[in-house]
């Protein structure tokens, strides 16, 4: 492995970090053009950013209010390049972890300027984004190489697209839910219902080749598999927004369903979040919560988010370590693809949308 010195780039969604910022990080959100596209957006964008920011901060301020005053996801993700780095550096890489939060500071300009006068020789583009999604992969890749041409930082990169199935990324899960599980006293296992909650994308992503969907349910296929609890599962879906369609059942629905049921005993697991924050802390600890309470649910846990679960980082320094040693990033959407071919082809992943690679994909037999 060549010891070029070499920056590792987090990237990650950010989060306001007072009740001030909410209403800024919210306009950046939406002013973001992988998530608000539609006919005439760019004339469009700052005016309807800056009204549904402004519209929708008071009420987001109430729920921040609820878990401290701000998301604690920027001091989550320097606990995880603070144990990244140490990894990596003990497997003797020529290594500094960097963070670039797509709506807040350290932001990506931020990382980028650092990295250009910092004399670094190599970047690897590494998401605290399991799963990919043009919402949030695919919109961080952009935004960097939208900040790297503006300053100019044209140093050799090697991206990480997603790992929904690394071993050691599934092993973290199973350790937290093996935990929460002891929990339920008294309660056998059989009666306990596994419900796994990922953050919803509106239908139109999948239908138009957003693997999102399918990586999910890889995770949760491969955490059941290598937990091997006899408990039932599910899966559903949080976070909607807009009235467009969204990948369902939502999480609110699934509580009520289980409750039709006769279930009583419900542990929810954030499948998709590697970071605790507004969506775990509040809509699932708080918001579903009570829902389920008032509702007939006796027991409801929930599982922390991987954080600095020692597994998980390691599992990213493996990722990094890949990088570095294979010379170039393996298709990850692809590869998983391949064995679920009666799905949309991942065209939104930017590593497999050439014409080339496409034709090649549909030439596979759909048997």
């Amino acid at each position: 492995m060549n010891n070029k010195r070499t920056a590792v780039v987090l990237f990650q969604l950010g989060g306001p970090d007072s009740l001030e910022a909410i209403e800024p990080f919210l306009y950046n959100l939406f002013m973001d053009p992988d998530i608000i596209n539609f006919p005439g957006a760019f004339l469009a964008r700052k005016s309807f950013a800056k009204f549904i920011s402004s519209r929708r901060s008071v009420k987001v301020a109430e729920n921040y209010k609820q878990i401290g005053g701000k998301s604690p996801i920027l001091d989550l993700t320097q606990l995880q390049a603070s144990a990244l780095e140490v990894i990596l550096r003990s497997r003797n890489i020529n290594v500094h972890v960097f963070i670039a939060m797509r709506y807040w500071h350290p932001n990506t300009e931020e990382a980028v300027k650092k990295i250009r006068s910092g004399g670094f020789e190599q970047a690897i583009l590494l998401p605290l984004y399991p799963h990919f999604s043009k919402a949030t992969t695919l919109s961080s890749v952009n935004e960097w190489e939208r900040q790297a041409k503006k300053h100019q930082c044209v140093i050799p990169i090697k991206s990480v697209c997603c790992y929904p199935n690394q071993p050691l990324f599934i092993e973290a899960f199973v350790e937290n839910i093996n935990v929460a599980l002891t929990r339920f006293q008294n309660i056998a296992t059989t009666d306990i219902d596994l419900v796994f909650s990922a953050h919803g994308v509106p239908l139109s992503y999948i239908r138009h080749g957003d693997p999102y969907q399918l990586q999910i349910e890889e995770t949760v296929r491969c955490v059941i598999k290598r937990g091997k609890w006899n408990s039932p599962h599910t899966l559903c879906y949080q976070s909607k927004v807009g009235p467009i369609k969204w990948l369902k059942p939502s999480l609110l629905d699934t509580i009520e369903h289980f409750n039709s049921k006769g279930r009583k005993y419900l542990l929810i697991i954030p499948i998709a979040f590697v970071t605790d924050h507004i969506e775990t802390l509040h809509e699932i600890n708080i918001d579903a919560r009570r829902h389920a309470m008032t509702h007939g649910i006796h027991q409801f846990e929930l599982t922390p988010a991987l954080n600095d679960h020692p597994k998980f980082i390691q599992c990213l320094a493996d990722l990094v370590q890949e990088q570095l040693e294979l010379g170039s990033h393996p298709h990850s959407c692809e590869t998983l693809w391949r064995n679920h071919v009666d799905r949309p082809i991942p065209a939104h992943c930017p590593w497999i949308t050439s014409q080339v690679v496409k034709d090649k994909l549909k030439e596979i037999p759909r048997t």
